[in-house]
């Protein structure tokens, strides 16, 4: 047998207080992104993430990737000059300079692939830096080192101080 029954109490509301600074929030929350970034008209960049977030209320407004980011960087007709993989990502707007953490993989025009577990990327002077291990992988050698400069094409680099591998031709 099966009795509805109502109840004549009222319901009991609660007021919560929560403090929250709008800094802390961010004013973008979006999932599943893929898009494309254009300068002067011109597309420059295809970003792909699980999470993009975006603090803009902050005294150092920034971006944040906390599940990865995939980034192609284009020349003017739409080639891929260098792409760039990583585990969490952060942008700091005001200095233009990208941060890349865990796991970073990075391919360049010629076909060389940089792995390493910290990048970072100034967009202001177009160098990409990092103080970590860095393994290099080319056509015909392996570069390994601590501590690594390039332009942003990462075609021009400098190993801080590097090991390596290389083929010996023994005649």
């Amino acid at each position: 047998m099966f009795l509805p029954s109502c109840s004549s109490r009222p319901k009991k509301i609660e007021n919560i207080k929560i403090d929250l600074s709008r800094e802390e929030l961010p004013v973008l929350d979006t999932r599943s992104v893929s898009t494309l970034i254009s300068d002067s008209g011109i597309t420059r960049y295809r970003i792909e993430a699980d999470e993009w977030l975006i603090f803009d209320k902050t005294e150092q407004p920034y971006q944040e990737f906390p599940r990865g980011i995939y980034l192609e960087q284009f020349d003017e007709s739409l080639n891929v000059q260098a792409s760039l993989k990583a585990s969490y990502a952060h942008y700091n707007e005001n200095e233009q300079l990208w941060t890349l953490r865990g796991n970073v993989h990075a391919l360049n025009l010629e076909g060389e692939q940089f792995d390493t577990q910290e990048l970072k990327w100034d967009q202001r002077t177009h160098k990409v830096y990092s103080d970590s291990n860095i393994h290099i992988t080319r056509e015909k050698s392996i570069i390994e080192g601590v501590g690594f400069q390039s332009n942003e094409q990462m075609t021009k680099y400098t190993i801080l101080h590097p090991t390596g591998i290389f083929p010996v031709d023994e005649e």
